[in-house]
């Protein structure tokens, strides 16, 4: 094959992480085997979440086990390189779990620095995990009028709506974008103590004038930060039944 022809890319514009969430469910037949062989696959698939977490920016496992009936538990996958991402999918592929592991959501976004504000955390650009408790994440989509507003109506309305946000100290907002790259436009995920607390903050966003232009904010995830074998544990009761013997 011959060599590809060099290409620059967009002058001025930088490539930023990329951001992806991807979210499995057991099929409950999986649950009726042997309790060693749910053990041996359970064990593979740490094996390269593990691997992977030393590669990557960030890999972090989420818990949704008994909350959301399409998923058990979530990847929060942060990393510069966008092939690390069909990497360890096809790592995870190979695990015997994967076999019993449906995928019903799967969202990608990248990073770039806002327009709307000066704040230099948000300004740079970049997802900067802080391990809290929870995390909540969904699709958002607003809709198409809002992009033919001009831009200090769309800058003050945005500004009104940090302004909100940033009294709800223990929330912390990682916003991605997924134009052109997934069927959504923003991967909003915000990083809390409490879940009721983001359940706050949001019913005070309702007032807001950039929340007359949401199209569509769901589905939405609230997954609590375990370590992988814990998420795993959780789709059989392994963990549960070990502590009542």
């Amino acid at each position: 094959m011959s060599e590809s022809p060099g290409y620059e890319r967009i002058e001025g514009v930088e490539v930023g992480q990329y951001v992806a969430y991807r979210f499995f469910r057991v099929d409950p037949a999986w649950r009726r085997l042997p309790v060693e062989e749910r053990a041996a696959g359970k064990e593979a698939f740490v094996e390269v979440v593990e691997d992977w977490s030393a590669r990557m920016e960030g890999l972090r496992v989420y818990t949704t086990t008994g909350v959301r009936p399409e998923a058990d538990f979530f990847l929060w996958e942060i990393t510069d390189r966008y092939d690390d991402l069909l990497e360890l999918g096809a790592a995870l592929n190979g695990t015997p779990l994967a076999g019993w592991l449906e995928t019903p959501h799967s969202f990608l976004a990248t990073t770039k620095p806002s327009v709307y504000t000066d704040k230099k955390r948000v300004r740079a650009g970049k997802v900067i995990p802080r391990n809290a408790p929870y995390l909540v994440v969904y699709p958002f989509v607003k809709r198409r009028p809002w992009y033919f507003l001009g831009f200090e109506e769309r800058a003050d309305a945005m500004r009104e709506h940090a302004e909100v946000g940033g009294a709800f100290v223990t929330v912390t907002n990682h916003t991605t974008y997924s134009f052109g790259l997934d069927d959504q436009e923003f991967m909003p995920a915000f990083e809390c103590e409490e879940p009721a607390d983001f359940m706050h903050l949001m019913m005070t966003l309702r007032e807001t004038e950039a929340s007359r232009w949401t199209e569509r904010d769901t589905p939405i995830f609230v997954g609590r930060l375990v370590d992988v074998r814990t998420a795993l544990d959780a789709l059989d009761g392994a963990h549960a039944r070990v502590e009542t013997s």
